[in-house]
């Protein structure tokens, strides 16, 4: 392999803000099936948060990114990716996100070490085993901040385009952070599973005060192409499923169409803390126009939840919340 440059820049405007998300100059084939990344990326971690949201099958994460989104996002960094046909690793050290700083203090900014290793040893076309384990490390800010210039802060919105938080909850006085995720995933032709678990050690500033915490979180998942086509795999990731037969009217084809279900759950109270602790389950339609349109339909239920920062008129639990979700995804 020759060496390449690449850079790429990218923002986001939804929410009403401005944000950037990639900016980064990578450097591929130095060595030989080696790429080195300089700049605001994706930390190594996680196969979920790693795929786009242009190539999911559902239409929000699942409630295990609770745990990975505040800590293991995107951040500036340095970051060495060694991979072949059947594995990759990634290693790289992170300090913040570009984020406008609202802070006075001029104390040093927090840092984190992240990796990542995916072995695949069943991988072929239409047949596929995927294995993965990841670690992370963080150390906030001299301010307390861990990412964005924000404190450490765990919250779950009903949708993207929703302020009503089932768990919104935050922790203060941190010495460290501690994350551990597995993976593992499954194809075979139209069908495919998945899996995930994270759990995160949170080390704390005078124990006795502030005790150390320990939060836990999961999905597992399933999905079948019901016209046929297999999932594509790249890298560690699964990436989009591009229709075999496009839909047009003239030619009587109807692009691809997926069926998915998926249970997740997050554990955010331990030790006298109680951030929250929740389970849903949701149900996916999605129609694969062509390699470039696709529209998605989801229905989440709240299958329990406790300790929650909402609670309904007589004091209980918001159980039994259903949500109902449609997406028109354009992406070139």
């Amino acid at each position: 392999m020759r060496p390449i440059t690449v850079a790429r820049l990218e923002a986001d405007f939804a929410d009403d803000k401005v944000a950037v998300k990639d900016a980064y100059i990578q450097y591929l084939g130095v060595p030989k099936f080696a790429i080195i990344t300089v700049g605001q990326q994706k930390q190594n971690f996680s196969k979920e948060l790693q795929e786009s949201s242009n190539d999911m099958m559902f239409t929000e994460r699942s409630l295990m990114n609770v745990l990975n989104a505040p800590t293991v996002d995107r951040a500036i960094g340095l970051n060495f990716e060694h991979f072949d046909k059947n594995w990759v690793a990634k290693l790289g050290i992170f300090g913040d996100s570009i984020t406008p700083n609202t802070n006075t203090d001029k104390g040093d900014e927090g840092w984190g070490i992240s990796s990542r290793v995916t072995y695949a040893p069943i991988l072929e076309k239409t047949k596929l085993v995927h294995l993965g384990i990841a670690g992370n490390y963080r150390a906030p800010a001299d301010d307390g901040s861990v990412a964005k210039s924000k404190p450490l802060a765990y919250s779950y919105e009903s949708t993207n385009m929703s302020n009503y938080d089932p768990i919104n909850s935050s922790v203060a006085n941190i010495k460290d952070i501690k994350m551990l995720g597995l993976e593992a995933a499954g194809l075979y032709g139209p069908f495919s599973v998945s899996g995930e678990y994270t759990r995160t050690w949170i080390d704390r500033k005078d124990g006795a005060a502030n005790k150390n915490l320990t939060f836990d979180g999961w999905y597992a998942d399933a999905a079948w192409t019901i016209t046929g086509e297999s999932r594509t795999y790249k890298n560690g990731n699964f990436t989009y499923l591009a229709p075999e037969k496009p839909f047009s009217i003239s030619k009587g084809q109807w692009g691809a169409w997926e069926l998915a279900a998926r249970y997740s759950a997050v554990d955010v109270t331990d030790n006298g803390f109680k951030g929250g602790n929740m389970a849903n389950v949701t149900a996916a339609l999605n129609w694969y126009i062509n390699k470039n349109f696709r529209f998605q339909a989801d229905y989440t239920r709240l299958l329990s939840v406790k300790d929650s920062n909402i609670t309904t008129p007589t004091g209980g639990n918001p159980n039994n919340l259903d949500t109902f979700a449609l997406r028109a995804q354009v992406a070139f």
